[in-house]
């Protein structure tokens, strides 16, 4: 998924002034977050956007993707603020009543080869910032090799047992936002899809509700 996206059903609300709100999708690898969000583009109007996962940007363009200490903490700051510039242009743009972003900053902890306190530092933020900023998380559970985990991603590396150990982690760091909803892993992927989209659904001004989901 290529830079900032907006939905294309057809729009109802073009005089309702929206107060842009973001909300993470996220989830370990092979999750479904891009399949999802792309529904998501299908289902519902302008008003309601996709900001494009970080990493699959930077490491796409040729970011290192080296396994020592420096080169990993370097790649997670560097997804850190690409992605709090883009947030930051949604929500000063206005245009959208919701951002939907593939991915929250606080994912990073997951991937951090160092404690929590030394990433918010590093980053130059707090975890009550990070918070703060995202009015919901939705986190789709990682299939297990059986439940069908995809491997066609060509910027995923990790095995079934690697990117289940990363769900973990992400379910962890995101412990204790208030609106924190988490999607379980089916063996009908439309399921959890159809789960994940009536969720998100439920967020949108009421005026964005009205479109049917396919």
């Amino acid at each position: 998924m290529a830079g900032l996206q907006y939905g294309s059903a057809p729009c109802s609300c073009e005089t309702h002034p929206h107060e842009t709100k973001l909300i993470a999708v996220t989830g370990g690898p092979g999750a479904g977050k891009t399949a999802i969000l792309e529904l998501c583009l299908r289902s519902f109007c302008k008003h309601v956007g996709v900001l494009p996962e970080a990493a699959s940007m930077l490491f796409g363009c040729g970011f290192p993707r080296h396994e020592n200490t420096p080169a990993r903490r370097a790649a997670q700051r560097a997804i850190y603020h690409v992605q709090d510039e883009m947030q930051n242009l949604v929500l000063s743009e206005g245009a959208l009543a919701v951002g939907l972003c593939d991915r929250g900053t606080v994912d990073g902890l997951a991937y951090w080869p160092g404690t929590p306190e030394s990433f918010y530092r590093e980053c130059g933020t707090t975890r009550e910032r990070e918070f703060a900023r995202f009015a919901a998380v939705i986190h789709l559970e990682t299939p297990s090799a059986d439940e069908g985990y995809n491997h066609q991603n060509p910027v995923r590396t990790e095995t079934p047992a690697e990117a289940q150990a990363i769900d973990k982690k992400i379910i962890e760091a995101w412990e204790g936002h208030p609106n924190f909803v988490n999607i379980p892993a089916t063996e009908d992927f439309m399921t959890k899809a159809h789960r994940a989209i009536q969720v998100i659904r439920s967020m949108l001004p009421a005026c964005c509700q009205t479109h049917p989901i396919p």
